[in-house]
């Protein structure tokens, strides 16, 4: 999908600057269809302000590129979307939410290191992908 294309006659991408080519989704139906359609989805949760995410957002997008090529990774601002936020309660940033087969599966916040992160992807990332 494009950059500005329209979902219900709303536009749902938002511009990617300063997220280090991350796809940003800032609508909900959309967000929804996209889970319930793709097999693999990873979504990060935060936003500009917080320092410690800006840090770890490009070593997400590197794991999940390099290591989990079919999965899905989108950002969503949690200042621009707090009603995406709350409809999968996210309070704390950052937050990554891991979906396989329209199912959240796990759900991390905070402190989230990347073995852990590699560690909740890997064996349903193997069922789902490579079976």
């Amino acid at each position: 999908m494009e950059g500005n294309d329209n979902f219900g006659g709303k536009e749902y991408f938002g511009g990617n600057a300063g997220l280090e080519g991350l796809e940003t989704i800032n609508n909900l139906d959309l967000l929804n269809h996209t889970i319930k359609e793709q097999k693999g989805v990873v979504l990060y949760f935060s936003n500009e302000a917080c320092s410690v995410c800006k840090v770890l957002k490009p070593r997400v997008k590197e794991l999940v590129d390099e290591a989990y090529p079919h999965m899905k990774l989108y950002y969503i601002d949690t200042q621009n979307s707090p009603l995406i936020a709350g409809q999968h309660r996210v309070f704390t940033i950052p937050t990554i939410l891991i979906f396989f087969e329209g199912r959240e599966h796990t759900r991390l916040s905070r402190n989230i290191g990347m073995h852990q992160l590699e560690e909740a992807i890997s064996r349903p990332y193997q069922m789902v992908f490579e079976d």
